[in-house]
């Protein structure tokens, strides 16, 4: 029978403490029984010819934490593309101007995904808690979210109004003060300053995308076109019999 002293206690207090620190899990004495090893030996003591007992102790062994499916997929990151590449993608899923996209995320966010508004919009779209609920976002933070949940909202109001300004006038001051001014922008300098902006950037944008075209569609043609053959110059001389010749060098 291994007696283990007031020291080996210690020990055993310390290692349980240890664990509970390191790994954040209590242990039951009995489970610190069964998980550890105690190994005594007797040895002489060189110097005093005294035999001295020791007593080892092997701690418990913790495996690593791991995540539950839930929680591991909820630390996923972003889908690995850019966020042109993001934009246009979900752009084309419902149908709506990549362009317009682009330029309703600049003048709402400036591009900056975790941007919050005094009145409580959040995210690169700038969604409010209840627009975000009522198209299925979660996180307006999470950069995919906030696109699906912007986009899915702006097709829905181009469908009601069948018009942009329109729609835009709704997305910045809400469906019902359209419907309520007559289905016509509402008079609030903030909306009609937001309706002007967001045009703007997508007439310059639209004005770019037709000049790139342009120039691509004029590298093209002169690849294309097969290049000009440089004739050599024609000479002519009169024989001593008045006969014409022409020749080319």
């Amino acid at each position: 029978m291994v007696i283990i002293g007031k020291n080996s206690e210690m020990r055993l207090c310390l290692i349980h403490l240890l664990l509970f620190c390191f790994f954040g899990i209590p242990l039951k004495a009995a489970d610190l029984a069964r998980a550890r090893t105690v190994r005594s030996t007797v040895r002489v003591d060189a110097k005093s010819g005294k035999l001295v007992r020791s007593v080892a102790i092997t701690p418990l062994v913790v495996a690593p934490r791991v995540l539950q499916p839930a929680a591991a997929k909820a630390m996923e990151g972003e889908k690995d593309l850019p966020l042109s590449d993001l934009v246009e993608q979900t752009a084309r899923k419902y149908e709506v101007d990549p362009l317009l996209v682009h330029a309703v995320i600049e003048v709402e966010s400036g591009y900056n995904p975790d941007a919050v508004s005094r009145q409580g919009a959040q995210g690169l779209m700038q969604l409010m808690p209840a627009t975000a609920r009522r198209f299925g976002v979660r996180n307006s933070f999470r950069i995919s979210e906030n696109l699906e949940g912007g986009v899915r909202y702006l097709r829905y109001l181009q469908e009601v109004f069948q018009d942009d300004r329109l729609a835009l006038a709704a997305y910045n001051a809400g469906e019902a003060a359209v419907i309520k001014h007559n289905w016509s922008i509402p008079p609030y300098p903030e909306t009609q300053s937001y309706v002007y902006m967001v045009g703007k950037k997508l007439g310059e944008s639209r004005l770019r995308q037709r000049g790139q075209q342009t120039a691509r569609t004029v590298e093209t043609a002169q690849l294309q076109t097969p290049p000009e053959e440089k004739h050599r110059p024609v000479e002519s001389y009169v024989d001593s019999e008045g006969r014409l010749y022409l020749r080319t060098r």
